[in-house]
């Protein structure tokens, strides 16, 4: 469970990037809902906590158990459906006291670790199609649980990890061409459909997002957070109006975004601490996602390599969405900013993640 391990290998430079990016969020989360800034800061120091503990444990010790790690992921997604609390239409979280607890922010590090251990497995027969087949069940399983709460944003950022974590394993590249050759005209086709309204797994309200981006003129109510929040981020300019100002024109005064603390974090950043601030927190995610990247290069076998390209997926691709909805790029999603939103689930699930990833790091290969 426990090994030697050389300080020389404990990437603190990545444990730089997180802290430097929560501390942010948390200023951001204080700034655009004061109540919730000392449970963020809790937050951010048991999450700092947590991932010194997880990372001198040998993440092939925790393998050994990666399906139970499996099985507790879909039991918590199916347990919420049944028992969860039902929030705006939605049923994703268990109500703990005033703590509310996300599952399907804690299963995509479930599932990085579990496939870290099946592809790692499975490693000489990566393209049979038993595996691959394999693998689409036991990753659809857990998706259409979260697609059934719903939750498209989550269901779609944890098919990229998957589908991320299936290259990195050696998925050959005439599949990928192929997928992605059927991906792009499939695309196409879908977005037609659901414009005509003939999707019947798209809900009615994941429909109207979808075109008031398209149309945001024609759908005002509802495109006005997303809206809003393309007009925050240009009202920032280059340095912002400053954290915790008083103008009451701005986002989180004149409420002209409903909880920004949360999904629309990046309103706030963009108008507060304008293109500047702006552009440290995406250079922060990015160097976190690069520097996981680093660790998964250098890994002493497969499941560690998994992990570290896991975690890189995770953070990129959550970013990438999360600030897309913010600027208007894509339709608006339920998705947290890494380290920077409100949210204890994902603070806590994003440091295990981390933890995991040091201690990859810890174990690099022997040349």
């Amino acid at each position: 469970m426990f090994k030697q391990y050389k300080l020389k290998n404990y990437k603190f430079i990545l444990i730089m990037f997180v802290i430097a990016l929560n501390t942010l969020g948390v200023l951001l989360v204080g700034s655009a809902s004061p109540s919730d800034m000392k449970k963020q800061m809790l937050g951010m120091i048991s999450g700092l906590a947590l991932m010194l503990v997880v990372s001198v444990i040998d993440y092939n010790f925790i393998l050994k158990f990666s399906w139970l790690i499996y099985l507790a992921g879909v039991g918590m997604l199916v347990l919420v459906m049944v028992a969860g609390d039902d929030s705006k239409g939605a049923q994703r979280w268990f109500q703990i006291g005033s703590f509310r607890f996300q599952p399907s922010e804690l299963v995509k590090i479930l599932l990085i670790l579990f496939f870290a251990y099946y592809f790692m497995k499975h490693e000489e027969k990566i393209n049979s199609a038993g595996v691959l087949l394999g693998s689409f069940v036991l990753v659809g399983i857990p998706l259409g649980l979260i697609m059934a709460q719903p939750n498209l944003s989550t269901t779609i950022v944890t098919t990229l990890i998957f589908a991320a974590m299936l290259f990195v394993a050696g998925v050959s590249y005439k599949l990928v061409t192929g997928v992605l050759v059927t991906c792009v005209p499939s695309f196409l086709i879908l977005m037609t459909l659901i414009i005509q309204d003939k999707v019947p797994f798209i809900r009615p309200y994941q429909i109207g997002r979808i075109m008031a981006w398209l149309y945001p003129e024609d759908y005002p109510d509802i495109a006005y957070q997303q809206q809003n929040s393309i007009m925050a981020i240009g009202s920032g300019l280059l340095w912002g109006k400053g954290l915790n100002n008083t103008d009451p024109t701005s986002v989180k005064n004149g409420k002209f975004i409903l909880e920004p603390q949360n999904d629309f974090i990046f309103a706030v950043a963009g108008e507060e601490l304008g293109f500047v601030g702006s552009v440290v927190i995406i250079l922060l995610l990015l160097f976190i996602t690069i520097e996981c990247i680093f660790i998964a290069r250098k890994a002493k076998d497969t499941a560690g390599r998994l992990i570290g390209s896991g975690m890189a997926a995770l953070i990129g691709f959550q970013s990438i969405v999360n600030i897309s909805v913010a600027t208007g790029l894509m339709p608006n999603t339920g998705v947290t900013l890494p380290f920077v939103s409100y949210g204890l689930t994902s603070i806590w699930s994003l440091y295990i993640g981390i933890g995991l990833v040091l201690n990859v790091g810890l174990q690099p290969k022997k040349y």
